[in-house]
């Protein structure tokens, strides 16, 4: 790669590394060509992006795009692996799914949310962080608790009521 090249290379990565609040550090090294193929090929269709990248532009793009990625750098060693996606989880799930038939990707460190995590142990806490939707979801549904159980003993207490005037109607008569 002439020099030139790699300037732009590391230009966009760059910016793909400012554009990005979740980004995935994965060794994949030692799949054979079929496993290689089969992780894309599962990326794709989890919209999950996946680059393959040398470590020295990495750290320089890391470098130059302004952001703290605290330990990140001091990972970048044998092949290296870029993941990039919309949801926390989802290349956590990812690797967890392939992990079920292989020994790799092993995860080097993430960086999710500007939080970051460094090493495979982290992988379960990952893959357990909900997305935003998910998170919405619980917030709705807390939200609407109290008002249904304001409803539901208004419904009951609606029908002792009754129950008590029918009963004083009854007597009366």
């Amino acid at each position: 790669m002439r020099k030139e090249d790699k300037s732009n290379f590391i230009a966009e990565l760059t910016e793909m590394l400012k554009a990005n609040s979740v980004i995935y550090l994965a060794d994949i090294g030692e799949l054979n060509a079929t496993n290689t193929s089969n992780l894309r090929r599962l990326c794709f269709q989890k919209e999950v992006q996946l680059m393959v990248v040398k470590n020295a532009l990495l750290r320089k793009a890391m470098e130059q795009s302004g952001i703290d990625f605290g330990e990140l750098p001091l990972v970048l060693k044998g092949h290296t692996a870029l993941m990039f996606a919309s949801t926390g989880n989802l290349p956590a799930k990812l690797i967890l799914e392939v992990r079920k038939t292989l020994e790799k990707p092993i995860l080097k460190g993430a960086y999710v949310g500007e939080s970051i995590y460094v090493g495979d142990n982290y992988l379960k806490a990952l893959s357990e962080i909900k997305s935003k939707d998910e998170l919405i979801g619980d917030i709705i549904f807390l939200l609407q608790s109290p008002a249904r159980n304001v409803i539901s003993a208004l419904q009951s207490g609606g029908h002792k009521i009754s129950g008590i005037l029918e009963t004083l109607s009854n007597k009366t008569e």
